[in-house]
């Protein structure tokens, strides 16, 4: 199929989506598919209580008018009544929260059982009460695949049901809708709601175990055991997975970010840390070394780095649904500056402020991956997407303007988005020099003024960090010692206009190269053609 003709069926297809979860707010039929889909997704993108407390604020702005409203009805017992509705929205959000904790655990579909197996459980053990997660349940009745799953296996089947289809499709959309295990996954789901009718049709007895036990119970502690399960799994999983193991050539070229001293890992599970001779101790943040300094977080840096770690779970979703709707290619964009890199297989390749690690999916097989954010939340994202897409990374937290690593240890040095607003852009540059083996190819792409304008001095979230700046973004080409060679700086057009720019220069081979350079500086010969 012709691309641009692709690319017009898919924005006119994710605008259907969109419509679609958008009538689910105002019709219940679609609601109880597309309300527990947006949630489980939401949570997915943050932290465990992060995403619960968000929850519970949603229940409230949503529920809210409706609990004052029984109250009132209530009259004297309203305070009894607003406590029981409290603590039901409460109940409701958990299969959310648990299905974040032990979803991330389990590998393939598998991941997509938790939230359903939950959401069953709490319906059996709250009876005949009527929760957030089985809001609109029974006003869907109508539906003739949960009406005969409902009175085959009971309402806990139902809600079983509703909540797979929809973990499911948040987990197909955290895959991209692609791959082998994401089609298997889908043909499972199909074949149980066949075998359920099926089951069915056999009639009443069916329904009935030969030692009276009907399958409605037989399927509520088959969850139970499930839940049981999922969460042993996790915890064990969880301690695990606390120790960092990062590659010995990447531990052998750590150095402190504050006095160079060379860094080593002591310690074991929970304890570990980085230590240098000068007594420094560096701690793991999350699982990842963290080895920022106080200072790291002033100025510019600390102020933006409140917008990314606000934004870090939805980071990657904002990105493919813009591109969807707008029907813009997004991976022949990152192709566009990727393609400018000259990696080979084996290389050992550093990206600051690797974000959620998206370019990682570009580079080659074979070559030896670092990255280093200053932001958390983005560097979690970026470690459960190297998870996904089956790729292994050394991570750090760390300030690109101070990079630990020792002179010289990487292949290939290249940054994407951030640069623009450094505290200080010539320094973060210096490092990128310095880290880099002679000859290797550096790249800096980033977003130009025209671009903030119209994008982010225009978003909700993203305005206040943007208005009232000081200086209009300009490619960093003034910021390139003199002495780099090949520098070209490039204007990517993925939408047509002049939205991203791609500067790339070479590090010299050899001494008496940089020193021939720096006489042609001194006597004002220009080195960079444009």
């Amino acid at each position: 199929m012709n691309p641009s003709l692709r690319l017009r069926y898919r924005r006119i297809a994710s605008w259907a989506l969109v419509c679609l979860f958008v009538l689910g707010f105002f019709i219940p039929q679609i609601g109880i598919f597309t309300g527990p889909t947006l949630g489980v997704w939401f949570v997915g993108t943050q932290r465990i209580l992060r995403g619960f407390l968000w929850m519970l604020i949603f229940g409230l702005l949503f529920g809210g008018l409706s609990i004052v409203r029984g109250a009132i009805q209530a009259g004297s017992g309203a305070p009894v009544y607003i406590a029981w509705a409290l603590l039901l929205l409460v109940a409701g959000i958990l299969p959310f929260s648990l299905h974040r904790v032990t979803g991330p655990y389990l590998s393939g579909f598998a991941a997509t059982l938790p939230f359903p197996v939950y959401s069953a459980l709490l319906i059996v053990l709250e009876g005949s009460f009527i929760t957030v997660t089985s809001a609109g349940l029974h006003t869907a009745q109508s539906a003739l695949l949960l009406k005969h799953i409902a009175s085959l296996l009971g309402p806990a089947a139902a809600a079983f049901f509703v909540c797979w289809f929809a973990s499911a499709l948040a987990w197909a959309w955290n895959q991209e809708f692609r791959g082998r295990s994401m089609r298997l996954g889908m043909t499972i789901i199909a074949a149980a709601c066949v075998v359920t009718l099926g089951v069915e049709a056999l009639g009443p007895a069916a329904v009935s175990m030969s030692n009276g036990i009907t399958l409605g119970e037989e399927f509520s502690v088959l969850c139970l055991v499930a839940g049981i399960g999922f969460a042993a799994w996790a915890l064990l999983a969880s301690l695990r997975r606390d120790s960092w193991y990062a590659r010995p050539e990447t531990l052998s070229i750590l150095k402190s970010p504050a006095s160079g001293e060379a860094l080593r890992l002591e310690g074991e599970g929970r304890r570990q840390v980085l230590v240098s001779n000068a007594g420094e101790r560096f701690s793991l943040r999350y699982g990842i070394p963290d080895l920022r300094r106080t200072e790291d977080l002033a100025g510019d840096n600390g102020k933006y780095n409140v917008l990314y770690e606000t934004i870090g779970g939805f980071y990657d979703h904002i990105q493919r649904v813009v591109c969807a709707l707008q029907g813009f290619d997004g991976a022949a964009y990152v192709k566009s500056y990727m393609n400018l890199l000259e990696v080979k297989p084996g290389d050992a390749v550093l990206e600051t402020s690797v974000g959620t690690g998206l370019n990682f999916q570009y580079l080659p097989q074979g070559v030896r991956l670092v990255g280093l954010d200053l932001s958390p939340e983005m560097l979690l994202h970026c470690r459960a997407n190297m998870r996904r897409w089956e790729l292994k990374a050394d991570l750090f937290l760390g300030n690109a303007e101070s990079l630990p690593f020792a002179n010289e240890s990487f292949d290939v040095v290249f940054h994407v988005g951030g640069i623009n607003f450094f505290n200080d852009r010539a320094k973060a540059i210096d490092e990128m020099i310095r880290v880099a083996k002679p000859g290797s190819l550096i790249l800096i792409a980033d977003e130009t003024e025209e671009h903030v304008k119209e994008m982010y001095e225009q978003g909700p979230i993203t305005s206040r960090f943007y208005k009232d700046r000081k200086e209009a973004v300009a490619p960093p080409v003034d910021l390139v010692p003199p002495q780099m060679l090949d520098k070209q700086l490039r204007m990517l057009k993925p939408m047509g206009k002049n939205r991203f720019y791609a500067l790339t220069f070479r590090k010299p081979t050899q001494v008496n190269e940089r020193s021939a350079l720096d006489d042609e500086a001194r006597v004002g010969s220009s080195v960079a053609s444009w």
